[in-house]
């Protein structure tokens, strides 16, 4: 008798799935109240830090983005990290030597907020090239709860999408797609300086026009147009529609700027890899370092 070996993959994370009944006003309106209570200081890199500068968070959002994505991290974790080191950095003078440090703790603080299993020190150190011991992960990580107040349940623009993709009549598959499209913006909005002290919600319902407009549903749907869905969006979020749309201009420039720069990283990577062909002496590495 033949016995056949099925192969399964299955997620071994267990995850809750969305709570339909917290998608109403009432929750809705609660978030877009707290959510002036989250927002950092716009003005830290002259106000508050002398070493730290735009170009160094950029840096270290790129790599904090990087391992969210290798650890296949929820997606609210990386933009919940960013909130946290943004305000961290609102009120506390920060060494250009210690930033790695905060970004590793401000994911290991998100982590534990967000995931079902958390990212743990140890694996938090290993991708900063074990430039930061598990032990000073720790101290850090009690030095960032006292400055953030021990207040981690920031709102997030991860937070508004789904609200806003209820109130859309879309196709759930496209609804599917929609929302990843969106969650990328959020992400990449994190990354960039310009968007630190915007309201969560403004980006949420930028991103969400940005990724309509980009998909093309517009033409399945007058409703989706850009005019309608800005004005909207921002009747649902109190806002003026001017601000939304510059906010949409704003996020669509951000994205074409990335694609740019992605694309000149990969001729530029293709170029290198060529040459390492030739050198056998180098030696590649998982590990990415961020040196600031």
């Amino acid at each position: 008798m033949e016995k056949q070996l099925l192969c399964c993959e299955v997620d071994s994370i267990r995850r809750a799935y969305q709570d339909e009944n917290l998608l109403n006003d009432r929750v809705l309106q609660t978030m877009l109240k707290a959510e002036e209570n989250y927002l950092p200081s716009p003005n830290y890199f002259k106000c508050v830090q002398k070493e730290i500068i735009p170009k160094m968070r950029k840096i270290l959002a790129t790599w904090m983005l990087e391992v969210c994505e290798e650890q296949k991290c929820e997606e609210e974790v990386f933009p919940l990290a960013m909130n946290y080191l943004d305000r961290y950095l609102s009120v506390e003078a920060t060494r250009k030597t210690r930033l790695q440090l905060l970004g590793a703790t401000c994911m290991f603080l998100a982590s534990k907020m967000k995931e079902t299993v958390p990212l743990t020190a140890e694996k938090l150190c290993i991708y900063t090239d074990n430039s930061v011991l598990p032990g000073e992960l720790l101290q850090m990580e009690l030095l960032v709860l006292n400055k953030l107040k021990w207040d981690l349940a920031s709102v997030t623009p991860h937070d508004f999408i789904e609200h806003f993709l209820s109130k859309l009549k879309i196709h759930p598959s496209t609804k599917l797609i929609l929302r990843k499209h969106a969650q990328t913006f959020v992400a990449l909005c994190a990354t960039d300086v310009n968007f630190v002290a915007s309201p969560p919600s403004m980006v949420a319902a930028g991103s969400v026009v940005a990724a309509v407009q980009g998909l093309y549903l517009k033409s399945q749907d007058t409703s989706l147009s850009s005019p309608n869905l800005t004005n909207f969006l921002s009747q649902v979020i109190r806002s003026d529609p001017d601000c939304l749309r510059s906010c949409q201009e704003q996020i669509e420039s951000l994205l074409e700027s990335s694609l740019r720069q992605a694309q000149q990283h990969s001729g530029t990577t293709e170029t290198k890899r060529m040459d390492e062909e030739v050198d056998l002496s180098c030696t590649p590495t998982d590990v990415r370092d961020v040196n600031i």
